[in-house]
């Protein structure tokens, strides 16, 4: 009943107080709107005083507002911002400000305070000050306090008197369920059924009541079942099972943890848990079972010794889970216990045939890594060797050519372009070998490539090498990949570059670049319509100094493919060609759509 009369009370009072706060909200802004109308009719009269300088006329239009009991002070001040007129015209001057302030009004200290200018034909005459009480708005909000009062009055009379009705009208049928569940959880019957009493609400709460219990009876019914078939698997379980209390002590055991243990069903109650455990294993055993109890977590596994009552040592899959109670405090622990003695001698064969394997695969991979550092120290020795005599060569050739021009004849001439040219070539050959062999070392770092700018940027980086040849590149929008961006850019060089050689006889080369998802991986083609090949020997495509053209044809090393295949295998992707004689070829290569390979693997290919 308190409660209903705190509420009716706390609404009317809220009512009251919203209704209040507007009423002082639109009476300030209805005051000040007042305020402005009458200072502009004041200002506009006042015009002629101020522009004659004429006070007498002045205190006349100030005099008017006589008619407005509110006004408590009035002032003219003249363009100098001196006082001018007042209103009462006995008020002291030092009851006025001392100036005009800024042109507007303002609430102060229960006054409201207007300046407003006076103005002709757009020029300023001087101010006009207005100073209103607020006494009509204290006088509304009195006769509304007496009002609202009567009303919370009135309406907490009313609340009672209702309130005291209704009390009569519950408490009787909420007496009568609480007798009913009083009896129910006093003898534990749910069989028992409350007494409809009233209708309505009561009639249909009632009904709930009587609903839940028999609810509860059919759930405890259930309930019983269940700790029947629970029992039942329990005893006719192929796996050990057993109940263990908070202290360790067994509750129930199954008979096949009997036989797995070799103890009697009476022999294993008379134990703790632990008794059975290995004595190496015990303390771990303790320490999760501590930490399943305190709640840290609602199950554990292990796998440890037991001991078999004849001393044998067994191995056992043991998994215990806790049941609590609606309070969290723990009833007891169901343990399940399999025999993995056999697996374990399996695993331990198994264990030692790896160590073996792993032991042989670090011994060849330590030979393989000194054999790379060997290769690596020949190639740099080898290059090192080679390209001085080649530059030698070369170097030595270009003097007696310029120096000795006049002394050769023209097969001279030409024999020497032969030594240069071979030994040019014999350089590209030797950085080609040399950065193919580095591919094997060079760090992958994988990221999200735009696919379609680093084929252009490649191709802008090209043209001038192409400058008296006539190529339209066609460039299809390319889907990004995983991958490593100089090392893509690298396979963009190498196949565009082979486009735009292998047509250069053609009046017009035409390279096609495009790219499409499929399986998984982004699909690339480069295209062109130079002197293809024959696809009988598509297969020495990709080996190391395979050429399908001779030297005199298109110049060459016979690497660049084979590093394109390098680094697309290094990817995790695929290269393949297709070609027909005379009618270009077209060479397609693969890459992840996502980061398909670590940067382990990559560097280890």
């Amino acid at each position: 009943m308190s409660m209903i009369l705190f509420t009716s009370s706390a609404v009317l009072l809220l009512t009251c107080a919203s209704f209040f706060g507007y009423e002082f909200f639109t009476f300030r802004s209805t005051t000040a709107a007042h305020l402005s109308t009458l200072g502009r009719v004041l200002a506009s009269n006042s015009t002629a005083s101020l522009a004659f300088n004429i006070p007498e006329d002045a205190t006349e239009v100030l005099n008017a507002l006589q008619a407005e009991p509110h006004i408590r002070a009035a002032g003219l001040y003249d363009q100098d911002g001196k006082l001018f007129a007042t209103y009462p015209k006995d008020l002291p001057a030092d009851q006025f400000p001392a100036s005009p302030e800024s042109e507007g009004y303002d609430f102060r200290n229960g006054y409201l305070i207007s300046f407003q200018p006076v103005v002709h034909q757009e020029k300023r005459l001087g101010t006009l000050y207005l100073k209103s009480d607020m006494d009509a708005m204290y006088a509304r909000f009195r006769l509304y306090g007496y009002i609202a009062a009567a009303v919370i009055a009135a309406s907490s009379l009313l609340a009672y008197a209702l309130s005291r009705r209704l009390q009569r009208q519950i408490s009787q049928p909420v007496l009568a369920l609480a007798q009913t569940a009083r009896a129910v959880a006093d003898r534990g019957d749910y069989s028992v059924r409350a007494r409809k009493i009233g209708s309505g609400e009561f009639e249909t709460l009632t009904e709930a009541f009587n609903q839940m219990l028999e609810h509860i009876h059919e759930g405890d019914i259930a309930l019983r079942h269940s700790e029947q078939r629970f029992r039942s698997a329990m005893k006719y379980s192929a796996i050990g099972m057993a109940l263990i209390s908070p202290d360790g002590s067994w509750l129930d055991v199954n008979q096949a943890l009997s036989e797995m243990t070799g103890y009697s069903r009476a022999d294993l109650l008379s134990q703790k848990f632990e008794s059975i455990i290995h004595s190496d294993h015990v303390a771990t055993n303790t320490y999760e079972f501590q930490q399943l109890l305190g709640g840290e977590k609602n199950v554990y596994r292990l796998e440890q010794r037991h001991v078999h009552k004849a001393g044998k040592v067994i191995w056992v899959d043991l998994s215990v889970s806790i049941v609590r109670d609606l309070n969290d405090k723990p009833l007891y622990c169901i343990a399940q216990f399999q025999e993995i003695t056999n697996r374990k001698r399996d695993e331990e064969l198994l264990r030692s045939l790896n160590l073996d394997l792993e032991q042989r695969v670090q011994e060849r991979t330590q030979k393989l890594k000194e054999a790379n550092k060997e290769l690596e120290a020949f190639s740099y020795s080898v290059s090192h060797d080679l390209r001085a005599p080649l530059r030698a060569i070369d170097g030595f050739s270009r003097i007696l050519l310029e120096d000795n021009a006049d002394k050769l004849d023209e097969d001279g001439k030409r024999v020497l372009g032969v030594i240069r040219t071979n030994t040019q070539n014999m350089g590209r050959l030797i950085d080609d070998l040399l950065a193919f062999s580095r591919l094997s070392r060079e760090t992958i770092d994988p990221c999200l490539v735009n696919m379609s700018e680093l084929a252009k940027d490649v191709f802008e980086q090209l043209k001038p090498a192409f400058v008296d040849q006539k190529i339209r590149f066609n460039l299809s929008t390319l889907p990004d990949s995983y991958g490593d961006p100089a090392l893509i850019c690298q396979i963009f060089v190498n196949l565009l570059s082979n486009a735009a050689k292998y047509s250069r006889p053609k009046s017009e080369s035409v390279i096609d670049v495009a790219g499409h998802p499929e399986n998984g991986d982004h699909i690339y083609s480069v295209k062109d319509n130079g002197v293809g090949f024959d696809m009988t020997y598509a297969n020495k495509l990709f080996g190391v100094f395979q050429r399908l053209h001779t030297l005199e044809q298109f110049e060459g090393t016979g690497v660049g493919l084979a590093i394109v295949q390098r680094i697309v295998h290094r990817h995790g992707g695929r290269v393949w060609a297709d070609a027909k004689v005379n009618e270009g070829a077209t060479f397609y290569f693969s890459l992840p759509k996502e980061k398909k390979f670590d940067g382990e693997r990559a560097n280890g290919e």
